[in-house]
């Protein structure tokens, strides 16, 4: 009895102990993810003699605010603003609606060859962006879609081959007896995708919308392609131009790129859970 507890007590010492170090190697890690962004508020706070000091100025003194201020005013900050959530917003809807529909027919609906379609679908993401940019610009060339948002937002209505994935993995796991149930009361398969697997997919949905918004807000090589005119502007085209050939705005540049970066931020925090859930849920079954 007395071997017994000893090595239940060690045991639980081994696992407190396996805690400790993780946690310790996880905060460490945590700490050098954090440092750049605390060194772009840093900066952004920084009077301009204490941006290039050695050694490094961690703590500015005193705070000068006034350069996000500025920065509003260098650019039209709220009018990128629009621009960039016109843009993501839309992708947001085009790639929930199309995704969901492709993976829908690929995961719950039988017809022939579909795996072997699945498979070219997939095979797609191996295509680099590179190759596609300049046959992509003729077609939206010969539409007229130059220096509209209508080649950042388009494509996206007919479906990205890893969000047709993750979906797809997704709905797999939602046992089929309850399309079978529904098909059995009457319902079509749009109504059976439409008011029954949708609801239940909604942490997937969820990771779909945040990875789709996150990766549109942070664009910079589709807007620099397709838009010419100022006005039709992003974020991320707007904070290029602080920089110039002899001269950069840096204090005010980290102040609009903290701007720009804590929506980010913000949104993961409010919508966390979702996403882990959504992650952790997606891809189970093959």
């Amino acid at each position: 009895m007395t071997k017994r507890v000893n090595w239940r007590q060690r045991k639980k010492h081994r696992y407190w102990i396996e805690q400790i170090i993780s946690h310790i190697i996880l905060a460490s890690l945590g700490v050098v993810f954090f440092l750049p962004l605390f060194w772009m508020i840093s900066t952004s706070l920084k009077p301009p003699r204490q941006i290039f000091v050695f050694p490094p100025v961690w703590i500015p003194h005193p705070l000068m605010w006034s350069s996000y201020l500025e920065a509003l005013n260098f650019v039209p900050f709220f009018l990128y603003l629009k621009n960039t959530l016109t843009i993501c917003i839309s992708t947001v809807i085009g790639v929930l609606l199309s995704c969901s529909l492709v993976a829908y027919g690929f995961s719950r609906v039988q017809w022939p060859e579909r795996n072997i379609v699945f498979i070219i679908l997939l095979a797609t993401m191996m295509i680099p962006y590179q190759v596609t940019i300049i046959p992509m610009y003729v077609v939206f060339n010969k539409l007229g879609w130059i220096n509209t948002f209508k080649p950042l937002i388009v494509p996206f209505f007919f479906g990205t081959p890893f969000y047709i994935f993750l979906l797809r993995q997704f709905f797999m796991t939602i046992p089929m007896e309850l399309s079978d149930a529904a098909k059995i009361d009457g319902c079509s398969e749009f109504r059976i995708y439409w008011q029954i697997i949708l609801p239940l997919a909604i942490p997937a949905l969820a990771v779909v919308a945040l990875f789709q918004f996150i990766g549109v807000w942070n664009d910079f090589l589709g807007p620099l392609i397709y838009l010419r005119d100022q006005s039709k502007f992003t974020l991320s085209l707007g904070l290029q131009q602080f920089q110039s050939g002899y001269h950069t705005e840096w204090a005010m540049l980290m102040a609009a790129a903290t701007m720009v970066t804590m929506p980010i931020i913000v949104l993961f925090f409010f919508t966390q859970k979702t996403f882990l859930q959504g992650i952790s849920l997606t891809g189970i079954k093959a």
